[in-house]
């Protein structure tokens, strides 16, 4: 879906980002479901469990920086951005690395983690719209997604940390 969401967003028709937004709803929504799914009936791929979060973070990474592109006259805004970005690249080789020395499950998933990705999906899709008067619910949401990024960045590297350390610098 993320070639068609890129030339949808840059249609110059009215309706462009309303479409825009629906497409990234209808990936997070299938995404949601698929995900739900496969945790109820036990199922899961190796295919599908490297593919699924390298297309989640590609459709939030590309949506942020289609939104930049809007709202670049503003620092925050791509500050917010980069940092929503950067620890998603940060904690996928985190959990990867962990991962390699039998520790994944250290950095599992929290309930920060859940919070900011909810708020995260409900700003792209209510600034992906673009309609001014909805665009300060989607700032809000950002700049706490953003802070919440932080926030559980912070809890896995402090979660980690133990396992970063060489062998004999651990207590």
């Amino acid at each position: 879906m993320i070639p068609l969401f890129v030339v949808v967003f840059y249609l110059p028709f009215g309706w462009s980002h309303i479409v825009t937004a629906i497409i990234f709803s209808l990936a997070a929504i299938t995404d949601w479901a698929d995900g739900y799914v496969a945790r109820k009936y036990n199922q899961s791929t190796p295919f599908g469990a490297f593919l699924d979060p390298v297309a989640d973070k590609l459709m939030v990474a590309i949506a942020l920086l289609l939104l930049v592109t809007l709202h670049h006259d503003s620092a925050w805004f791509v500050v917010a951005a980069a940092v929503i970005v950067g620890r998603e690249i940060v904690i996928s080789a985190l959990r990867e690395w962990m991962a390699e020395v039998g520790q994944r499950a250290s950095v599992a998933v929290s309930s920060i983690g859940k919070i900011k990705t909810t708020l995260q999906m409900t700003a792209i899709i209510v600034l992906l719209m673009n309609i001014p008067l909805l665009m300060p619910i989607g700032f809000i949401a950002l700049a706490a997604a953003a802070v919440l990024t932080l926030w559980s960045m912070f809890f896995y590297l402090r979660a980690a940390w133990p396992f970063l350390l060489p062998s004999s610098d651990k207590k």
